[in-house]
């Protein structure tokens, strides 16, 4: 493979613009195919399997209107009144319902003139709710949600009504902004990238790199769909992870590449070099990061399948980036790649650095118990409050209230009641039992869980009958998740006992409880299954027992810490104000899967540059304690630098809007400077150290009978000297 990587290298820094324009050429025709033929990004949450979507699948089959995604349009008199008593708002809130009636693919609509009877009307008189039927998912795309809400715009120019909306549709289709957040997480990666390389040049090189494999990526993802349904939520947790990893494999691949030019190095033979070197690291990190993040399949769950393929896309794509347009900046830059140096750059900064690693190193060492010990218990800590982990989803409530979600909910939680946010829609298969549906629709309403029950329509053709209850708490309260339980294992049993008929607890918060629930399921399996996978390749890589244990352990711990710090700020609210909440909210039931897969693979990263490095000392020396300390000397700033980026990067999304997107930043962010500080910098060298000798040991029978993953590179013959691990290459 080294041989290979060489001449790859090499042949893209000899021919910039022929590599450089493949790549525009290919971005053009991806562009292009996208913006043609490409598929609109799906937003189905359907997972076979789960009673909601037995519920969904039985109405579909009913072809009944309940079956599609619903909207709803809240209204209340500016003036405080009541519809009864001004007729400008009752003409005004008639006006609003012709003109939604008649958008396109609307079913159905509530009629306010019949609005009390229907109890669309509050209580006091004051606010109004239209709810709007739609077909299924599949037959709607993003200009119907655009329909709505330009005919609410314009109802509301000039009236005497305040109109928010709300609903299914808007989670379909409601597609997250660009935030300023995410471009100062860009500005802080450059700052780091400046600092770490003490040139513009340099600096600009793996920014300009990541920026294009990330635009070609994201634009590509329309074209996946034809393989595997992409949501449409995917490209900003790509946007998020291939930044990061774009940047961090660059700045490997430019770190050996500076050491090599000045060596004497000719400019192609530099990049050859380098990407056989530092692109072997680079090979293995990425598709580490790829498998892991596809193992999310163990979940069942199509959608979060789904998310994990369109995530790998972009870090394939960064990778391939890596290894060929980075080397062709490379070479077109020749030897300017350090120009522009800041002032306070100098040729001693490398080893002022090694220096004071060194001596944090042996400091570490000094003094290794009260080190494990203490880094130990500060990780528990931090991970204690995972006991108390829910898993859910944030409803509108949660949203700032300059969105019109949030003021809807508000409106309908106030008349209405906080279940009516969030209504279950009950599928009953009748089964030739037409009479059942009074007595279950009596059952249900006297549930202590429900606060009233709406529509109950009945289609005697298919079979089929439609109830829709409000409970009588919000939908992400976890009382409402124990109703909704409580429906399927107390009160349709005991009423459908006798009975050939079937029910099924449907809707959006059907649906969220029951993807929870299935998360909860499978997390420690797929846990399970991801750890098993890392120490197969850390005993393959590293050739000893203890080293991929030792490794599993301290990955599961710094999760651990991340995810605790998810549960302090989003469930119990604790410094929430700061990042934008606007109260507690549950985890976002996938985001523990994605945040273990992708800070999994992200770890590997930072645990081969380490780890490789002090084997290396190991192995010529014999001396562990030793090694530790200049394995610790020789990668600290590279994984200080990577970590920081990806730090910069992840915090940049924290800004946003969206609490899913908060959560996964902040998670992410928190996890990955817990694994290059406290873990990779204190844990590691303290525990390798107690452990001794014992760290490389290896039964011989199994040493035979392992095949051998070798990291370091050798560059061609007549290139240069031999260059060591890529750990070695990538901390200079």
């Amino acid at each position: 493979m080294t041989r290979h990587l060489n001449r790859l290298g090499h042949f893209c820094a000899s021919r910039p613009w022929r590599v450089i324009g493949v790549w525009l050429v290919l971005a053009i025709a991806v562009v292009a195919a996208s913006g043609s033929i490409g598929r609109e990004l799906d937003d189905t949450f359907a997972v076979p399997g789960l009673d909601s979507q037995r519920a969904v699948d039985l109405l579909e089959s009913a072809g009944s209107d309940d079956a599609g995604l619903t909207a709803q349009v809240v209204a209340t008199p500016l003036d405080g009144s009541t519809f009864s008593d001004s007729s400008k708002a009752a003409s005004d809130l008639e006006s609003l319902h012709r003109a939604i009636a008649a958008l396109p693919n609307v079913v159905a609509t509530t009629d306010p003139n019949e609005a009390v009877a229907t109890g669309m009307v509050s209580s006091d008189g004051r606010i109004a709710v239209i709810r709007i039927q739609y077909p299924v998912l599949e037959d709607l795309d993003a200009s119907d949600l655009s329909n709505l809400q330009t005919a609410v715009a314009r109802a509301a120019d000039g009236s005497s009504l305040q109109i928010e909306a709300a609903g299914d549709l808007f989670f379909a289709f409601d597609e997250p902004e660009t935030n300023v957040g995410e471009l100062l997480g860009l500005f802080a990666a450059v700052i780091v990238l400046l600092v770490a390389f003490g040139s513009v040049v340099a600096m600009g090189l793996p920014i300009g790199m990541a920026l294009f494999g990330l635009a070609l990526g994201i634009s590509s993802l329309s074209l996946v769909t034809y393989v595997v349904a992409i949501p449409s939520w995917a490209p900003v947790l790509a946007s998020m992870v291939g930044l990061g990893v774009g940047i961090d494999y660059a700045l490997l691949v430019v770190t050996r590449h500076r050491e090599f030019l000045r060596s004497g190095m000719s400019v192609p033979d530099a990049a050859a070099t380098a990407v056989a070197t530092a692109g072997r690291a680079v090979l293995f990190a990425g598709g580490v990061v790829v498998v892991s993040i596809l193992g999310l399949a163990v979940a069942g769950i199509p959608f979060v399948t789904a998310a994990g393929v369109a995530i790998s896309f972009v870090v394939l794509i960064m990778v391939a980036a890596s290894l060929t347009l980075l080397p062709a900046f490379l070479g077109l830059a020749g030897t300017r790649v350090d120009r522009f140096a800041l002032p306070w750059t100098h040729s001693s900064r490398s080893t002022g650095d090694v220096g004071a690693w060194h001596r944090w190193g042996s400091h570490v060492a000094d003094h290794a118990v009260p080190y494990a010990v203490g880094t130990t218990a500060v990780l528990l800590l931090l991970a204690t409050p995972v006991l108390s982990l829910r898993l859910g989803y944030p409803d509108d409530g949660t949203l700032p209230e300059s969105f019109t979600q949030r003021r809807a909910y508000d409106l309908v939680s106030v008349g209405f009641g906080p279940g009516a946010n969030g209504p279950l829609v009950i599928a009953v298969d009748l089964a030739g039992d037409p009479a059942i549906v009074d007595t279950l629709s009596t059952a249900i309403a006297a549930d202590d869980g429900i606060a009233a029950i709406g529509a109950v329509t009945i289609d005697a053709d298919a079979g089929i009958a439609s109830i829709v209850a409000q409970p009588t708490t919000a939908p992400q309260d976890p009382a409402t998740y124990a109703t909704i339980e409580r429906l399927r294992t107390d009160v349709f049993p005991a009423v459908l006992a006798a009975s050939p008929a079937t029910a099924h607890v449907g809707g959006q918060t059907a649906n969220f409880s029951d993807v929870s629930a299935r998360v909860s399921d499978r997390l420690l399996l797929f846990i399970g299954a991801v750890v098993a996978m890392s120490f197969v390749l850390l005993l393959f890589v590293f050739r000893s027992i203890l080293v991929p244990l030792k490794a599993a352990v301290l990955n599961l711990l710094s999760i651990g810490a991340a995810y605790g710090v998810l549960v302090m700020v989003f469930q119990w609210g604790w410094g929430g104000s700061l990042i934008g909440l606007e109260g507690p909210v549950p985890i976002v039931s996938f985001i523990p899967m994605f945040m273990f897969a992708i800070v999994f693979g992200l770890s590997m990263d930072y645990e081969v540059f380490l780890l490789s490095r002090v084997r290396e000392h190991y192995l010529a020396t014999g001396d562990n304690d030793a090694s530790v300390i200049a394995g610790l000397a020789s990668t600290a700033r590279v994984i200080t630098s990577a970590a920081l980026i990806m730090v910069s990067v992840f915090l940049g999304f924290v800004l946003g809007a969206d609490p899913t997107t908060k959560m996964l930043g902040l998670g992410l962010a928190t996890a990955i400077f817990v694994d290059a500080t406290i873990v990779r910098m204190v844990l590691v060298p303290a525990t390798m150290t107690l452990m001794g000798s014992a760290n490389w040991w290896l039964p011989s029978w199994l040493d035979r009978r392992m095949p051998n993953i070798d990291l370091d590179g050798e560059p061609e013959s007549g290139a240069g000297a031999p260059i060591g691990t890529v750990a070695q290459a990538a901390a200079r």
